[in-house]
């Protein structure tokens, strides 16, 4: 069953002029029956849970694709790499990955730091990093023709949300508590940018380290400060850890984090404790009982393949495959760099059954979509707020 529209059989039509063109050379990555892939995940480190997830979600694609002929004839496979969601081990990883594996591509790379990282080994070789799982600007900017990233920005995000909760809340200090590296800093850089339009800024901004797991002092800072909007650059445990110490110090402002605190492993660990938390996101993450028929059909067939329920880094993990097919089926049959950027950068992804916004690529524009919406933990279990805004 497919979930994008067109469907690769639409993409293949939509290929034939592309594959007209010469036979390219040999190509890494790229044979006549195969196309390898590569992704980097934390399988071992602090954010364990999305990248198990995010690797589950692509298995079930490139199982779907292969299954239905693969694409343009030639099957996928998929090679993933553990980072511990450390930049130096995802260098290691991207050099095993492209000089080892020969990968034609790199999906779904997951961390900021890491995908700073582990690009160079990339483009070294023409491999082009494809939807990474993270919000960072450094994923489309400065341009690059190997870079394509698929989610709203954690500052646009945050620039977005904030005023917004702001005004909804009534608050009158922000804080913020953001992990210590590239993605912390950008949640923080979009809560300036936010507030600036109110004219105001933060009122505390207390940093932690990756891997942190006392969060008392921070707590305790933004308490002291009388902060009653949180703006949090956190992942899980973070995220869990800072909002659980503050309930029990009787600490109770609002607190809002990015789509990387969008997860159900919030209020599935965290407890009752998590609820009321706000996140933003662009997809909803696929509960067994949702509503809509075509998100519990593919909530169940993942739960039936993998015994786990999906989430949505599993959707994230789905759809990243599922965008990359599209554009090598477009590609034709002569897949190479130059023809798969030929043809992503002519390509838009309507809306997905997940609730994904539409995205589109060009030439000069390489970010899918800026557009992002709130969510909240109510009764344990994240519901969509609003709409889309930009």
């Amino acid at each position: 069953m497919n979930f994008r529209y067109p469907s690769i059989l639409a993409a293949v039509a939509l290929s034939t002029g592309l594959a007209q063109a010469q036979t390219a050379p040999p190509l890494q990555g790229v044979s006549a029956t195969e196309i390898t892939l590569g992704s980097i995940q934390d399988l071992s480190g602090p954010i364990a849970g999305f990248g198990k997830q995010a690797r589950l979600g692509m298995m079930l694609r490139v199982d779907e694709i292969n299954e239905q002929g693969g694409i343009n004839g030639r099957k996928l496979k998929l090679f993933v790499e553990d980072s511990a969601y450390d930049p130096k081990k995802a260098v290691l990883a991207a050099q095993k990955l492209v000089n080892q594996d020969k990968i034609f591509m790199m999906l779904g790379h997951i961390g900021t730091a890491q995908n700073l990282a582990a690009m160079p080994v990339q483009f070294e070789k023409n491999v082009i990093n494809f939807f990474p799982i993270t919000a960072a600007r450094e994923m489309y900017e400065p341009f690059h023709r190997l870079k394509y990233s698929f989610a709203a920005t954690y500052f646009d995000q945050m620039r977005l949300a904030v005023p917004k909760m702001v005004k909804e809340k009534n608050a009158k200090k922000v804080c913020t508590i953001y992990q210590d590296d590239d993605f912390g800093l950008e949640v923080q850089r979009g809560a300036e940018a936010g507030l600036k339009t109110l004219g105001m800024e933060l009122a505390e901004k207390t940093s932690y380290k990756r891997g942190a797991t006392d969060f008392s002092s921070q707590v305790s800072k933004m308490q002291a400060s009388g902060c009653d909007l949180v703006v949090m650059g956190t992942i899980i445990r973070e995220t869990i850890g800072t909002i659980a110490t503050a309930r029990k110090s009787g600490y109770n402002p609002t607190f809002l984090g990015s789509s990387a605190a969008y997860t159900d492993l919030i209020h599935k660990l965290g407890g009752a404790a998590m609820n009321g938390l706000y996140a933003t996101m662009t997809v909803q993450n696929p509960y067994l009982d949702e509503a809509a028929q075509p998100v519990r059909f593919w909530a169940n067939k993942y739960k039936t393949k993998f015994n786990e329920d999906p989430t949505v880094f599993s959707v994230y993990g789905y759809l990243i495959v599922d965008s990359f097919a599209v554009g090598a089926a477009k590609a034709g049959k002569n897949l190479n760099t130059d023809s798969f950027i030929k043809a992503m950068d002519s390509t838009t992804l309507p809306t997905d059954i997940f609730g994904g916004a539409p995205s589109s690529f060009s030439p000069t524009k390489r970010l899918g979509s800026d557009a992002s919406r709130l969510s909240q933990i109510t009764d344990g279990k994240w519901k969509v707020i609003s709409d889309y805004a930009k």
